[in-house]
This record gives structure tokens, sequence and C-alpha cells, in this order.
């Protein structure tokens, strides 16, 4: 498989992990377009052997706390896009489920940055804590601390929303 191949089969985690990352739908976007600008840029630096995957995950993760540096204030959206997607919709277990996903969203969006990129790659990516760890440059017993206080902060903010 080609590099750009592969990285375009990629392309709807990253967008998952960019909105896991950033606050806001633009945000994920311009972050999922600088990660992948910076890996064409960077294709001969990705070394024979290592997983495409885990290797955009740590570009974006970096492209991202560059991105949180270099800002002194994020913009504030009074609504977010995703609010106004059930408008006019007459089906009520499809208005429940989008307003139990906006709920789950708004949570995960509390979340501390550190506990909600470790709930984004083992819980919704589906990394071995291993994995994960080496992404966040972390040791596993920090990840796995971070997501303990993820898990246990999610069901008391959704338990409220309930």
């Amino acid at each position: 498989m080609s590099f750009e191949s592969e990285l375009l089969a990629l392309l709807p985690r990253l967008r998952r992990f960019a909105h896991a990352l950033a606050r806001s739908s633009a945000d994920a976007d311009d972050l999922c377009q600088a990660s992948v600008e910076r890996a064409l840029k960077a294709r001969d630096q990705l070394v024979a052997g290592t997983r495409m995957d885990s290797w955009m995950y740590r570009i974006m993760r970096n492209a991202w706390i560059d991105t949180t540096r270099a800002r002194s204030r994020h913009g504030q959206t009074f609504v977010d896009e995703e609010a106004g997607l059930a408008v006019g919709d007459a089906g009520d277990k499809q208005i429940e489920a989008v307003v139990e996903l906006g709920n789950v969203g708004r949570a995960m969006q509390s979340l501390p940055a550190d506990q909600r990129e470790a709930i984004a790659l083992v819980l919704v990516e589906g990394f071995a804590y291993k994995e994960a760890a080496e992404i966040l440059g972390v040791p596993m017993g920090t990840l796995t601390s971070r997501l303990v206080r993820g898990r246990e902060a999610l069901m008391t903010k959704l338990g409220e929303a309930a």
C-alpha cells in the first residue's frame, strides 16, 4: 500500500482524534489538515516498520501542542455546529441519540487534555495501553492513571447529565 493510500485510509480516525483534542469542529479540521501537511512533508522520516497510525497520532498531538501554545486565547462559540444538526427532525430516537452524543462530547471536552487524549486513544480509537503510552510519550502507569481519572470524571459528568 502506498504512503498516500495508507494516509487516506487513516483520515476518518485522524478526524476523530482531532475532535477529541480540539474543542470545536473548525479547530479539529484545521488540526487534521496541519497534521496531514506535516506528514506529507516528513514522509521520508517515517521509519520502515513503524505503524503509520501511531506516527500520525504523534504528529497530530505535537501539532495540537504547538497550536495551543501559539494561541493566547481560544474564540468562544455560543452554539456548536452539532447543536443544529437535529433541528426539524421528527424522529424522537434520533433526536435522543444526537442529544446523548452531544452530552458525551461535552463531557469529553470538559476533561483535562491529558485525560481526553488517553480516553480518545484507548477507548475511542482502540489502541493498546502500551501503544497509547508510546504515542503520548508517557509511562504506562501514567496512562493508566489518566484513564482511570478520565473514566471516573466522565461517569460523574454523564450521571449528572442523565
